[in-house]
């Protein structure tokens, strides 16, 4: 549905690189349809396409738009956006991580009044934020950019410290899920059932170098190695698609793990799948704060995850979960091994992170967080 040309609500405009299943995509989606529809408008505008996660979208008079960005500096998609833009008047551009900042003085020149860019991670080619090129684009950008919104305490300390971002224009915004969609399992099993029940290990993510799926199917295998005796009850559930998906088929394959490993690819039952799993594995090189994981912790599942970026804020050693190294395939399948042979363990670990996604990622305080940054910005700006 069109949005109407009569409608005094102010629009956001929201700038993805592609809209694709993902954590950050997933983010977005939520914002759009969940933020009080008496506040503001929303259209969601790729650099590059969308896919069939757009469906996700079902508030209605959203529009989206693909700029169809070819490879490389694409200078013309500067232009096309400045031109839609003039065309669609917004009152906020919403950039989302690298490969949309530049867009931010577009945005400037088009006369867009307000302009926040969020920081939700970083690539494999430069997980730790050090790429000098990247960096001097990032602060050369400041002066057009009112916000810049990290979604975990590293990411904002690297604002600081390596881009120079101001205290002023660094809010930190933690992500939220829907605790009531993201509900553990109902009901107990008898020990009978459960010991008769498949042990699922899962993921969730993006089939992409950084989350270190490969990495992922090693250290399964070698579970499988640890625990031989209880060898027909180990299972792998792999749920995303990406561009290593036929890299990671090939692994399972060339393994002789077929039978063992479930290459779910894209899901819309994401919520029913995880409360199939009996523990949550994220072995990735560089992360924000994960939307996959906090879904995993909302579902009261026991977590195991790479002590990168800001998943240490959300697992706490011991406690909510098992904090790894991602090349260390022998810890991650000692850390499932204790798990499998210690469910009582399992199930504490589960219920400490549902009550800590309660207390501090819900979705609802993070909407609550946006629509004050987007009302304190447009109040700033909008009425000089």
């Amino acid at each position: 549905m069109a949005q109407t040309l009569t409608n005094p609500l102010p629009l956001v405009v929201h700038l993805l690189y592609r809209l694709d299943f993902g954590g950050l995509e997933t983010l977005v989606a939520e914002c759009v349809n969940r933020m009080p529809a008496d506040k503001y408008r929303h259209a969601i505008v790729c650099l590059t396409d969308y896919t069939a996660f757009s469906q996700k979208i079902t508030r209605p008079g959203v529009e989206i738009h693909a700029l169809h960005k070819p490879p490389g500096l694409g200078l013309g998609t500067h232009a096309k956006l400045w031109k839609l833009l003039r065309k669609l008047k917004p009152a906020i551009l919403h950039t989302y991580n690298l490969a949309a900042i530049e867009y931010s003085f577009t945005a400037a020149m088009a006369g867009v009044p307000v302009r926040i860019h969020a920081e939700h991670g970083r690539d494999l080619s430069d997980p730790q934020g050090k790429n000098p090129k990247h960096n001097m684009l990032r602060r050369l950008l400041i002066p057009f950019i009112d916000c810049y919104v990290p979604v975990s305490r590293d990411l904002r300390q690297w604002l600081k410290d390596v881009i120079r971002v101001p205290e002023d224009k660094n809010l930190l915004i933690n992500n939220g899920v829907d605790t009531a969609h993201f509900h553990p399992a109902l009901g107990q099993a008898s020990q009978e059932d459960a010991a008769a029940r498949p042990f699922v290990v899962g993921t969730v993510g993006r089939v992409q170098d950084i989350k270190n799926h490969k990495g992922l199917v090693i250290a399964f295998q070698r579970l499988l190695e640890l625990l031989p005796e209880y060898k027909d009850r180990l299972r792998l559930q792999i749920v995303g698609d990406g561009p290593l998906m036929a890299q990671l088929k090939e692994q399972v394959q060339t393994a002789g793990l077929s039978e063992h490993i479930w290459l779910a690819g894209a899901r819309a039952d994401i919520a029913d799948l995880m409360r199939g799993f009996s523990v949550f594995v994220l072995p990735s090189f560089a992360e924000g704060t994960p939307v996959t994981l906090l879904e995993a912790m909302s579902s009261g599942l026991p977590v195991i995850a790479s002590a990168v970026g800001g998943i240490p804020d959300v697992v706490s050693e011991q406690h909510t979960g098992i904090l790894i190294q991602a090349t260390d395939h022998e810890a991650i399948a000692a850390s499932l091994a204790d798990y499998y042979r210690q469910p009582e363990k399992a199930a504490a670990h589960g219920a400490a992170g549902r009550l800590l996604v309660e207390q501090r990622y819900s979705i609802a305080a993070m909407l609550l967080n946006y629509t004050r940054l987007y009302d304190a910005l447009c109040q700033a700006k909008l009425n000089k």
